[in-house]
């Protein structure tokens, strides 16, 4: 009994760790998070009813606005004087948003941030064009800082999200996936925007190369410990902390980390399992109860969020260069609430 208590309470430490971490950010932040989401509401506006309708429903279902703290905060601890800062953290969200509402209809999702998913209301192809719509957007607000330098990391990033996208789905439900290929995906399905918004951040700060290459370099490694992350939650954490289904990654057959060293690990009966379940798709009542066995079994989830602990300790290290203020504490900080949502 006392060993529960123990985790109990080493939980409760961690989530109040992560909890202050993140709002150690907003604070910092707080204003310019402001007229982010003013220009948000602003840049969202068309004649087209249905666009602010939709594209709102999405940007109001209760995201952290991570990627664009990152462009804030980044920002700042490079001395930024100006206003791009806030054109360009607005341009971030709507490509992050826009992948999500493109991610929710190539993955039929219907719950995200424990709300309904926009094309489960309103229909794939309205959610698939109005995604066109903010992706167009945030091309259109890159242009306003006049920095060609900016817009090529962006578009860079754009193109390499939909590279990513399109691998991701060339592997889906191919159970010999090695934990290399499926490295590469999540760098560039996720952590090439958490780069690009970071290192933008040096860019109209006009800071030395060497400065640009370390938040890119921050970021990149901050948004693979993130994806790792959320590849533990889907097998560990509780519906309402998650905000959507425990287990949709397996119900879809996505491979992920945790599935991928669970069958390299497994015995022939469990690889049997995982291709019936993943790769058919032929599931059965009880069968996420016993993937999540054998994910245990072979210590799946520990592994994953070791591997996250590397890349996170990389991120680290990469803001040595910069002086030890508030925006850099708040920043190394980030990257252990990642970690620590694990718990």
């Amino acid at each position: 009994m006392g060993i529960v208590i123990q985790l109990d309470k080493e939980q409760l430490e961690n989530e109040k760790q992560a909890a202050t971490a993140l709002q150690t950010l907003l604070d910092l932040v707080k204003d310019d998070m402001d007229r982010v989401n003013q220009t948000i509401l602003q840049k969202m506006q068309s004649p087209v009813v249905l666009i602010p309708q939709l594209a709102g429903h999405l940007i109001a279902s209760g995201g952290k606005r991570i990627r664009p703290m990152m462009t804030l905060a980044s920002a700042h601890l490079c001395g930024y004087q100006g206003d791009h800062h806030i054109t360009l953290a607005t341009t971030v969200e709507f490509i992050h948003s826009a992948t999500l509402l493109h991610d929710d209809v190539v993955d039929e999702s219907s719950l995200r941030r424990g709300a309904s998913t926009a094309n489960s209301i309103w229909g794939n192809q309205s959610s698939v064009l109005v995604g066109d719509f903010l992706f167009s957007k945030s091309f259109e607000l890159m242009t306003e800082t006049d920095s060609l330098e900016v817009m090529k990391i962006l578009s860079h990033a754009s193109s390499v999200i939909a590279e990513g996208e399109v691998l991701q789905l060339i592997t889906a439900n191919d159970t010999e996936t090695t934990e290399d290929a499926y490295m590469t995906i999540i760098a560039s399905k996720t952590a090439a925007l958490f780069a690009a918004a970071c290192e933008i951040g040096a860019v109209i700060s006009d800071r030395p190369a060497r400065e640009q290459e370390a938040l890119q370099s921050y970021g990149k490694n901050l948004g693979i410990v993130f994806q790792l992350i959320d590849d533990v939650l889907d097998f560990s954490a509780e519906e309402e902390k998650l905000g959507k289904n425990i287990g949709d990654d397996f119900r879809d057959g996505k491979i992920t980390l945790p599935v991928i060293l669970a069958f390299r690990r497994g015995t022939g009966d469990e690889r049997k399992f995982w291709r019936r379940t993943m790769e058919n798709l032929d599931q059965k009542e009880g069968d996420l109860d016993h993937a999540l066995k054998l994910i245990k079994k072979h210590n799946s989830l520990k592994d994953t969020t070791e591997r996250a602990r590397h890349y996170g300790a990389i991120a680290h290290d990469a803001l040595a260069i910069f002086p030890n203020n508030a925006y850099r504490k708040a920043l190394e900080n980030i990257v252990d609430f990642c970690i620590k949502r694990a718990y």
